[in-house]
């Protein structure tokens, strides 16, 4: 029997990381992933997969990843049940973390921030230059013949 799972998404908050009463880290966190499609009013949709991850790997999510992170999981698909404190039965299916892949860097926001940073001080700057305004910055450059070229 075969019960594989392969997803990419994006965190929808940042991972929640606990240790067990075994002393086992868990880190519980959930992708979103976009449908390939659109409904009727022509929205995207997305669906929400809670996964968990153990150990070492459960201690890496935490400390890499990021709500709004891309990140991949491979691994298998597990259902579960459990008694809520109003005595109710909750049944819950997650995909159980085998393999993880680091999509984006740690320290993206802080990149995705400088570049920001970076595209406003160029437009400040581009405002402020004669090209902005639509001066030619080349109208009193010499005339150069086309046989003095060297190719």
């Amino acid at each position: 029997m075969i019960n594989n799972v392969s997803l990419t998404g994006r965190l929808t908050r940042d991972p929640e990381l606990r240790v067990s009463q075994s002393n086992v880290e868990i880190c519980n966190f959930t992708l979103a992933i976009n449908r390939n499609f659109t409904d009727r009013s022509g929205e995207r949709q997305a669906d929400f997969i809670n996964c968990i991850a153990f150990k070492k790997q459960a201690e890496l999510i935490k400390q890499y990843v990021f709500k709004g992170h891309l990140f991949g999981v491979e691994g298998r698909l597990q259902s579960r049940s459990y008694d809520d404190k109003d005595g109710k039965r909750v049944f819950v299916t997650e995909v159980v973390v085998r393999d993880i892949h680091f999509l984006e860097p740690k320290n993206s926001s802080q990149q995705n921030q400088q570049s920001n940073n970076y595209q406003q001080s160029q437009q400040q700057y581009n405002q402020q230059s004669n090209v902005a305004r639509g001066d030619n910055p080349f109208e009193n450059s010499p005339n150069i013949n086309e046989n003095d070229l060297p190719f």
